[in-house]
């Protein structure tokens, strides 16, 4: 969890209950779906303590789905150190999308929850992949328009991949196989060449 240095230490302690008590109950349910009361009964903290660090609910659903946006650009940036590929960069970044989903459903279903304009290329968290579409569409790597658009297509596409995920218990043949082909269909969808693509998308899933 991002620690905050503007709080206090007990401010933090209060901030980390909260968010702690929406993870639980955030992977359960939608946040128009949670009273304000059943957090901070949860959390353990006074009610009023809710608004001293969040304006409404919906900005409470958003710092949390930021904490697992961190964790898997944390992730991505790991996998990716090295890399200088832009596109492979990108394939790598929906691969630890998929395997998140994989391994922590829970968490995967309350960053899938976000009310906030997530996929949008402005979104402070999305700096890194729009760096990478930029660097794609300068190389000539991918198509002109995508270049633009294709930060919300493609992080559109992980996001219907990860939900598409959460059951899944581990990484089969068949989920490899599903993974592998929307990896593919996203690539070529931005004008990456086919063969390209499934050879990244192979040398990617290898890693699941």
């Amino acid at each position: 969890m991002q620690a905050r240095p503007d709080l206090s230490p007990r401010a933090v302690r209060t901030r980390s209950a909260l968010i702690a008590a929406g993870f639980d109950l955030l992977a359960a349910r939608p946040i128009d779906a949670i009273p304000i009361d059943d957090v901070v009964a949860r959390a353990g903290v006074a009610k009023g303590s809710f608004f001293n660090h969040f304006a409404d609910k919906q900005a409470f659903a958003a710092a949390i789905a930021s904490e697992v946006r961190l964790e898997i650009e944390d992730q991505v940036s790991r996998a990716n150190a090295g890399v200088a590929n832009p596109v492979e960069r990108i394939t790598n970044g929906m691969r630890i999308g998929a395997a998140f989903a994989i391994h922590n459903p829970k968490r995967a279903a309350v960053l899938l929850r976000d009310p906030s304009a997530a996929t949008a290329r402005s979104h402070p968290l999305n700096k890194g992949v729009a760096e990478d579409f930029d660097d794609a569409g300068r190389l000539g790597l991918i198509s002109p328009d995508a270049r633009g658009s294709g930060v919300l297509y493609w992080l559109g596409l992980c996001q219907v991949l990860m939900a598409s995920l959460l059951d899944t218990p581990e990484a089969l043949p068949e989920t490899r196989l599903r993974i592998r082909e929307m990896m593919i269909l996203g690539l070529t969808g931005l004008g990456v060449d086919r063969d390209l693509g499934a050879e990244l998308a192979d040398r990617s899933c290898q890693n699941l």
